[in-house]
C-alpha cells in the first residue's frame, strides 16, 4: 500500500514545508532587535522591543482562522489542496515584509502593514504544520510513524536555524547602520527562493491514501468544524493542552532565546546568531533518535520525559548563561535544546493518533493553533516583559516551569501508544 518513493516524498515535503513555514515565522524574532525601531521608533528601546514583540504575538490571532480554513479545505478538498496553498500564502507573507517601507517613510501606516503581514503568516502557518503532521501521518506505514513524524520537526529547526544563519551573515557582512537601513530586508527576501523549493516539493506528492481512499467512497465530512466539536473534544482538549507546554518551551527557546543572550545578557549579537544556529542545528539532528526513542517508548512516555527535563533544568540552563562565557551559554543553551527535542518529534504521532481521518485536520488544527495562542505567541513578549517587570534575567524560567506543568498534567489524561 505505501510505495517507498511515496514515503521519501512525504516526509521531504513535510520537513521543507515547516522549514519555510518556521524560517519565515522566527526570521522576524531574530531580528526584532533591529526591526523595533523601524517600525516602532520610541525614546526607550525596551518599549520598542515590547512593541515589536505584541506585533509577533498578534500573528498567532490568526492561526486559529488559518487553521480552521485549511482544516475545511484538507478534510473537504484535499490534503496536498491544503499544503500547496498554506505555503504559498506563507512564503508571499514573509517576501513582502522584506519590502515595507519603515515608520520614517510612511508615518504609522508601515506599523500597520508590518502588523497585517504578520497576519498573513500567522493565517497560513494555522495550516502548515498540522497539514504537514497530517499528511506524513497517513502516508507512512504505521510503525514508521513516530520515527518519520519527527521529520517535520527536523524541518521546522532547520527554518530557526537557517533564519539564525542567514540574519548573522548579514550581521556579519553589515554595519550597524547599513543592517538598519536595508540589511534586515534581505534575510525576509530569501524567503522567495525557499518557498518555491518548498512549492517544489509539494507538487510532486500525491493525496495520502486515507483521503484517497475515503474520496472513492464519498465517506467525506460535509461540516468538518461541526463533526469534530461534536465527536473529538476531548482530543482537541488534550490537543491543546500539549501544545502550549510544547509551543511555549519552544518559542522561548528558538524565538527569544536570541534575544536574550543579546539584549539582555549582552553578548555580541553576531556571535549570537550563530550561536543559535549552530544549537538549533544540533536541535534538529537530535529529533532523529528522539523519533526512535517515540517509536519504540511510545510518544507520550518520551514527551513526559522532555517536559520533566525542562522543568527541572531551565532555571539552572538560565543562571549558567549569565556568567559572562558564550561558550557555557552554548552548553546550557543545547542542554535547552536537546530536551526540546524529546518534546517535539513525539508529538508528529501523538497528535493525529488522537483524531479520526474525518476531522483529523480540522480537530488538530483547533486544538493546536489554540495552543499557539496561549502560550507560543506570548513567550517571547512575556519572558521580555517579565526581565523588564522584575529586573531579574532568570525570570522568564519561572514561564517555561508553568507551561511545562500543564503539559506534564495533560499527558498524564492520555494513553501511551507506539
Amino acid at each position: 500500500m505505501f510505495k517507498p518513493r511515496a514515503v521519501r516524498r512525504a516526509a521531504t515535503a513535510g520537513a521543507l514545508g515547516n522549514l519555510i513555514e518556521y524560517y519565515d515565522f522566527s526570521l522576524y524574532g531574530y531580528l526584532a532587535v533591529v526591526i523595533a525601531p523601524q517600525f516602532f521608533p520610541a525614546g526607550n528601546s525596551t518599549t520598542s522591543l515590547l512593541a515589536a514583540l505584541a506585533v509577533f504575538a498578534t500573528a498567532f490571532l490568526a492561526r486559529p482562522v488559518g487553521g480552521i480554513f485549511f482544516g475545511l479545505l484538507g478534510d473537504r478538498m484535499g490534503r496536498r489542496t491544503a499544503l500547496i496553498s498554506s505555503v504559498v500564502c506563507m512564503g508571499v507573507a514573509a517576501s513582502a515584509t522584506g519590502l515595507l517601507p519603515t515608520y520614517d517613510q510612511i508615518g504609522i501606516a508601515a506599523a500597520v502593514l508590518l502588523f497585517l503581514a504578520r497576519l498573513a503568516q500567522g493565517f497560513s502557518a494555522g495550516g502548515e504544520a498540522v497539514g504537514s503532521i497530517t499528511y506524513v501521518y497517513e502516508s507512512v506505514p504505521a510503525k514508521r510513524r513516530a520515527f518519520l513524524g519527527s521529520f517535520n520537526y527536523i524541518g521546522s529547526n532547520l527554518g530557526f536555524a537557517v533564519a539564525a544563519v542567514a540574519a548573522g551573515a548579514v550581521s556579519a557582512l553589515t554595519t550597524e547602520s547599513q543592517m538598519s537601513d536595508w540589511g534586515w530586508r534581505l534575510p525576509f527576501l530569501l524567503a522567495i527562493p525557499l518557498t518555491f523549493l518548498s512549492l517544489w516539493a509539494r507538487l510532486r506528492i500525491e493525496d495520502t491514501p486515507e483521503f484517497a481512499a475515503a474520496s472513492r467512497r464519498a465517506d467525506l465530512p460535509t461540516a468538518p468544524m461541526r463533526e469534530a466539536f461534536a465527536t473529538h473534544r476531548a482530543a482537541m482538549a488534550r490537543t491543546l493542552g500539549v501544545t502550549v507546554a510544547q509551543t511555549g518551551c519552544l518559542f522561548f527557546g528558538l524565538t527569544y532565546m536570541n534575544i536574550y543572550l543579546s539584549a539582555n545578557l549582552g553578548y555580541d549579537a553576531t556571535q549570537v546568531h550563530w550561536l543559535s544556529a549552530l544549537v538549533v542545528l544540533t536541535g534538529a539532528v537530535l529529533m532523529l533518535p528522539a523519533g526512535w526513542l517515540a517509536g519504540r517508548l511510545g510518544s507520550r512516555n518520551v514527551l513526559l520525559v522532555g517536559f520533566l527535563g525542562l522543568l527541572l533544568t531551565t532555571y539552572p540552563a538560565l543562571m549558567l548563561m549569565g556568567q559572562d562565557s558564550l561558550a557555557l551559554a552554548g552548553a546550557a543553551y543545547l542542554l535547552y535544546m536537546a530536551w526540546g527535542a524529546l518534546i517535539q518529534a513525539p508529538a508528529g504521532s501523538l497528535f493525529p493518533h488522537l483524531f479520526e481521518r474525518r476531522v483529523r485536520y480540522t480537530g488538530m488544527a483547533v486544538g493546536y493553533n489554540l495552543g499557539n495562542i496561549v502560550a507560543g505567541g506570548t513567550a517571547p513578549y512575556a519572558a521580555a516583559y517579565l526581565i523588564d517587570r522584575t529586573g531579574d534575567v532568570l525570570s522568564p524560567s519561572f514561564f517555561v516551569m508553568t507551561v511545562c506543568v500543564i503539559g506534564i498534567a495533560t499527558l498524564l489524561g492520555i494513553r501511551n501508544h507506539r
